[in-house]
């Protein structure tokens, strides 16, 4: 192990409103033994700026709040208390840490998401802990189910990292949601996304944050597909992070032997960009791409949705509905709309453009 990224969910970050700063505090200690006496490069990914904003706005009690405005000024408000936590509790431990604000529309674009990816790369070789987050102030798309996790993954991907730990409030997948289920068992390892996996997984979690498992399996699916272990777990069980990177038993872990892993670009194709579009493949369709590495024709096109251009990521999905992969389009939805479902039209999405989940 030499690079970890370490995602944290406000269930897990936010107490009563307020930093957990003990909490903080933990993982300030253990990443900083890490990085002494293994060498260990830790990457943060943080949830938390609106829980907190919405707490000093009095806005924390009841139902969250729904407007874009609301949410982009608690966003403002609590981003500058959560970096002063993480800056003055790591630097109680001789550790510099640096703050990364990203959206989407930075990382979609291929040469900005390659700065981030060196900005990141040089804070590591400065021995400095990169605390990333989204720019939720600005980002009006960004504020939605699930991005955190999205963010981790594609940051892991970026870099190259080596595994990914997502602590949040349960300690991994069940195969139903325990919340519910007593009957629910832990599932310690998965190595495929199967459909029973997708059906496990719950809609948002608890109230505080933005994201749930299903966005977790996502996460999961592009991580599985670029060759890094992930592991859900519960973030505040004693020495979470140290037990992963060493392999021990914690939570769920995700990780398929048989990939080959993803090149780079591939990876940027899987996380860079907001999807804009999905594409309903047929059976046939289907067989050619996950068995023979096919491109994408328009002849094995049943149905597409959405609003995409050229160059646009897009979601293919088998008949069933069910993910298959994610490429870049290789023309815009109307003239897709008058050639889907006949022979000779152009290649839609180039095998070198496609990756498979």
């Amino acid at each position: 192990m030499k690079r970890v990224v370490i995602k944290i969910g406000s269930s897990t970050l936010v107490k009563d409103g307020k930093v957990d700063a003990v909490f903080v505090g933990h993982l300030a200690s253990e990443c900083a033994e890490l990085m002494q006496s293994e060498g260990i490069q830790p990457i943060i990914v943080t949830s938390g700026s609106i829980a907190l904003g919405l707490e000093v706005l009095g806005l924390g009690g009841g139902p969250r709040p729904s407007d874009m405005p609301t949410l982009q000024a608690a966003a403002s408000i609590g981003q500058v208390g959560l970096i002063r936590q993480y800056t003055d509790t790591f630097a109680c431990f001789g550790v510099t840490v640096g703050q990364i604000l990203m959206t989407r529309a930075t990382t979609g674009e291929r040469g900005s998401y390659l700065h981030a990816r060196d900005t990141i790369e040089r804070l590591l070789e400065l021995g400095v802990v990169p605390i990333i987050n989204e720019n939720d102030t600005v980002a009006v798309d960004e504020i939605r189910f699930g991005d955190n996790d999205s963010l981790a993954a594609m940051v892991a991907t970026s870099i190259h990292a080596d595994l990914v730990v997502l602590l949040s409030d349960i300690d991994g997948l069940y195969t139903a949601d325990p919340r519910k289920n007593e009957d629910a068992e832990l599932l310690n390892t998965v190595s495929k996304v199967s459909e029973e996996i997708e059906a496990s997984a719950g809609g948002v979690g608890s109230r505080s944050g933005s994201g749930g498992m299903l966005t977790k399996i996502a996460a999961a699916r592009v991580l599985m597909a670029a060759g890094i272990p992930m592991v859900i777990c519960e973030g505040h069980r004693k020495h979470a992070v140290s037990d992963a990177v060493h392999g021990e038993q914690v939570g769920t872990t995700f990780f398929d032997a048989t990939t080959n892993g993803m090149a780079a670009r591939k990876s940027w194709i899987a996380l860079g960009g907001k999807v804009k579009g999905r594409i309903t493949c047929d059976d046939g369709a289907c067989t050619a791409l996950l068995e023979r590495g096919s491109s994408l024709l328009p002849v094995g096109i049943k149905d597409c949705e959405g609003t995409f251009a050229a160059g646009d990521p897009v979601d293919l999905v088998d008949p069933q509905g069910r993910l298959i992969g994610r490429g870049l389009a290789g023309y815009s939805f109307e003239e897709l709309a008058t050639t889907m479902g006949k022979h000779g039209g152009r290649t839609f999405i180039h095998r070198d453009e496609l990756v498979i989940f």
